[in-house]
Order: structure tokens, then C-alpha cells, then sequence
């Protein structure tokens, strides 16, 4: 299970990412553009992720993930339940929905210093 501080914790790992707060949430975004935020009892996580593929990913596991509210589905959007999450997919879900809304460039020059932390 993990829990909001570990939400922010790797989100702001995440080169050029800022943490605000929108009506009493806390969102994590790239420039005006928000690829994560925390409902206000930080329970949930809203995050990016392709519209087409929603459906699948929540029917795949309803226990987990669940769609946005009805003025969300035009977004690139989806909720999941962070009790039913591991720090692994927690970091892999963020850096994807990260991806969505930073250059391509950006993400190379990540990638590459991922690799060499690993090395």
C-alpha cells in the first residue's frame, strides 16, 4: 500500500514537476499542465493516461482503477486507489502520466539518467 507522501515523494523526483494545491487537492504538473492530483482525502489518485485505453485498463481491474468523473472523460484521465497499489507501480503509472506532458527530450535525457543509476 502506498500513501501520498510516497505519491509526492517520486512525483517530484520527476524533472520539472511542481506541486500545487487546487480547491483543498493537491495536484502535481508540468507547467499548467497537471498529469497527477490526490483526491482530498488522498485516498485516490487521478493521473494521466491515453483515453483509449481507459476502459480496458479499468475493466482489467475494476478493484483498482476507476473512471473519471463524468466532466474528466474528455481528458486523457483515469482514478486508481492508492491501498490497492505498490510503490513499483505507483513509480510507473506517475513517470507514464509524467511522459504524457513533458518534450520527448526531456523524457531521452530522464531515461538516460535512469540507465546510469542503475549501472
Amino acid at each position: 500500500m502506498v500513501t501520498a507522501d510516497d505519491v509526492r515523494r517520486i512525483a517530484m523526483s520527476l524533472p520539472r514537476t511542481t506541486e500545487g494545491i487546487v480547491r483543498d487537492r493537491v495536484r502535481y504538473r508540468i507547467g499548467r499542465i497537471v498529469y497527477a492530483a490526490l483526491s482530498r482525502d488522498e485516498s485516490i489518485m487521478g493521473f494521466g493516461f491515453p483515453k483509449e485505453e481507459r476502459v480496458g485498463l479499468v475493466e482489467a481491474e475494476p478493484e483498482k482503477f476507476m473512471m473519471p468523473a463524468a466532466s474528466d472523460m474528455r481528458y486523457n484521465w483515469v482514478h486508481v486507489r492508492l491501498a490497492a497499489l505498490d510503490e513499483q507501480e505507483l513509480r510507473e503509472l506517475l513517470t507514464d502520466a509524467w511522459r504524457m506532458v513533458v518534450s520527448k527530450r526531456t523524457a531521452a535525457a530522464y531515461d538516460e539518467g535512469q540507465l546510469a543509476s542503475e549501472e
